[in-house]
């Protein structure tokens, strides 16, 4: 469903990623773990359409994403890739459903359609009771099974974790763990995750390792 092919990325003189070739397959929780440094980061940004790079392919469903034009290129992103961070990056002055919202909003669907959505992921979340809080109302695992929430919101074909639960403490952190798996399980939801966690690379069906711009064995 994912295919990289030969991505090269260097900032400046430095060369981060020398030439990756990954294949991930739909309803994979595939862990990218290795040292600081190594290039994960980077490389989940070039999966995402974040940034580009200097050579290789990536197609997302058969697409060739890097051919897109600008416009087409965020459309596609926010219509096929969904995006949770290491502090969940949900806006303060919105309540959780209204943050949840916001990617339908911008893919063009209707207020009522983008609500029923929104109210129906945040109970698959367990947060229905909260989605008219704001982030600042809300614990650490709650924002981020907002962030989870929001992410799904447009039925992505994958999902791309950055360091999700890097900020939670042991149990928010183990019940964030179990939510990809359940999601994956009853949505069929493709999951790229990088991770210093090895509690989570485990429990993955593949863990990547990368160490000094490369995919090691």
């Amino acid at each position: 469903m994912i295919r990289l092919e030969g991505i090269t990325k260097s900032f400046g003189s430095l060369q981060v990623l020398k030439g990756i070739d990954l294949q991930i397959e739909k309803g994979e929780v595939v862990s990218i773990v290795g040292p600081s440094g190594a290039g994960k980061t980077t490389l989940l940004q070039i999966m995402g359409t974040l940034d580009t790079p200097d050579a290789g392919r990536v197609l997302i469903g058969g697409t060739d994403v890097l051919a897109l034009k600008e416009k087409a290129l965020s459309a596609f992103r926010n219509q096929h890739i969904g995006f949770v961070f290491q502090f969940h990056q949900l806006l303060p002055e919105f309540t959780a459903i209204e943050n949840v919202m916001i990617p339908a909003f911008i893919a063009g669907r209707s207020r009522t359609d983008a609500f029923d959505a929104a109210k129906e992921l945040l109970g698959m979340m367990g947060l229905s009771d909260r989605s008219e809080h704001k982030p600042n109302e809300l614990s650490g695992g709650e924002k981020q099974r907002v962030a989870v929430a929001r992410a799904l919101i447009n039925h992505p074909d994958v999902i791309l974790a950055d360091e999700p639960s890097g900020s939670l403490d042991s149990k928010n952190k183990a019940e964030l763990h179990q939510l990809f798996f359940d999601l994956r399980d009853r949505l069929g939801q493709t999951f790229v995750i990088v991770t210093h966690d090895e509690g989570l690379a485990t429990l993955t069906d593949r863990t990547i390792h990368m160490k000094d711009g490369v995919i090691s064995a």
